[in-house]
């Protein structure tokens, strides 16, 4: 009976119309012409091939031969007769053989056929995108960046399929706001995630984003700082509109005096203020302290208090002022400053700390930075004044070695 290692390797060979068929060569060998000239057999035999599996030669005992083919097609082994090797020769048989096994290979595989995605379009798509993700950005991200979709991006992609928003497209819209840089460089940003999250929805094929690696424009350096002369027109034009918007000015002045961000003066709650310092549970960078001086301590002094989920400067409708702009505007062209922006206080209050002498390390703290190259901006302030105290020194040691230049 032999053993049941011996029974799993002993090979099987299939029974079909050729009757039992027995392999003169199990290894197979290279079949040619004069293989098949020589071939003779006492009983049916077939000889396969050693290069492509499944062709062989029939041979039979009447000395008749034939080309075959075996494949597996559908879990059930069947052969077939190419032809007879009197009249075909092997290279004939040989090819014939690899073009049915090819394509016995690929019949019944599943057809790939192309993905047709929806004919939704970039217009349609804002309203499942903002239900869904907009929630996830800070009150004021999401009305900045509503702003952009209606104003930026709707009119250029709005009637596009989403599907069929490339690289070329936005490469022309790059091209369209070539004067206007800023506008391409903050509205690209909100592009790229509405078309990630496409792809995420099954919307556009997976890594199309269109944005992806876009190059923006090279921003520019847009720090103003304001001269002593400068905060001392400023001061005035503030007293000057402080009977008709008192709390507009008192918003400022905690600006100058704390270098906080806009939103977190704006947005600020009672709840917020503390003795010394402002407590903000999230900022633009997360959990933040601001310090709070003198002077800053006497604005919000002058501030009627509220209970503490009150804003500390309401707007008249009762939430807090989205757009103090315009007030800020005549503030300014009072100061004759009309191209001073209200974050330039922000950059007012780091040049004036490194004035002073104090250390980017300390100003980014103050500041609320993240990361220390948010501070490494102000850098090049810290080697003027490092150069002007030089300056200092060496007239100094002119004057004492009689060296006066």
């Amino acid at each position: 009976m032999g053993t049941a290692a011996q029974h799993l390797n002993r090979p099987v060979y299939p029974k079909g119309d050729y009757g039992h068929i027995v392999p003169t060569r199990p290894a197979g060998a290279h079949l040619d012409g004069r293989v098949a000239h020589n071939a003779k057999s006492a009983k049916t035999t077939v000889i396969w091939d050693a290069d492509l599996k499944g062709f062989g030669l029939l041979v039979r005992p009447s000395g008749t031969k034939s080309w075959i083919v075996k494949f597996t097609h559908r879990r059930v082994q069947k052969k077939l007769t190419l032809g007879s090797a009197a009249n075909m020769t092997v290279q004939e048989a040989r090819r014939k053989a690899k073009e049915i096994l090819l394509k016995k290979a690929l019949d019944g595989l599943p057809a790939t056929r192309p993905t047709v995605y929806s004919p939704t379009t970039f217009g349609d798509y804002v309203g499942v995108f903002w239900a869904d993700y907009a929630r996830h950005w800070k009150s004021l991200t999401q009305y900045s960046n509503w702003g952009r979709v209606q104003r930026d991006l709707l009119p250029v992609f709005g009637n596009t399929p989403l599907a069929e928003i490339s690289r070329a497209q936005v490469l022309r819209w790059r091209d369209e706001l070539a004067a206007r840089p800023a506008t391409f460089n903050r509205a690209l940003p909100v592009l790229a995630v509405m078309m990630t999250y496409a792809e995420q929805l099954g919307l556009r094929p997976t890594g199309s984003n269109p944005c992806k690696r876009m190059p923006r424009y090279p921003r520019q350096a847009v720090g103003r700082y304001l001269r002593p002369a400068e905060y001392r027109q400023l001061g005035e034009a503030l007293s000057d509109m402080e009977d008709q918007h008192p709390e507009v000015v008192a918003i400022i002045r905690l600006l100058m005096f704390t270098g906080a961000r806009l939103a977190e003066i704006r947005e600020l709650r009672w709840d917020n203020v503390q003795a010394d310092r402002l407590r903000l549970a999230d900022s633009k960078t997360g959990p933040k302290y601001i310090y709070l001086n003198r002077q800053a301590r006497a604005v919000l002094e002058t501030m009627l208090r509220g209970s503490a989920q009150d804003l500390v400067f309401p707007a008249s409708h009762g939430g807090h002022r989205r757009n103090m702009h315009p007030i800020w505007y005549r503030i300014r062209r009072m100061a004759a400053l009309p191209n001073f922006r209200l974050h330039d206080l922000r950059h007012s209050f780091a040049s004036v700390a490194i004035s002073q002498g104090i250390s980017l390390v300390l100003i980014g703290r103050m500041l609320g930075h993240a990361l220390p190259e948010t501070t490494a901006r102000y850098a090049h302030l810290d080697d003027g004044f490092v150069g002007d105290a030089a300056v200092r020194v060496s007239r100094t040691l002119g004057r004492a070695v009689g060296m006066v230049l």
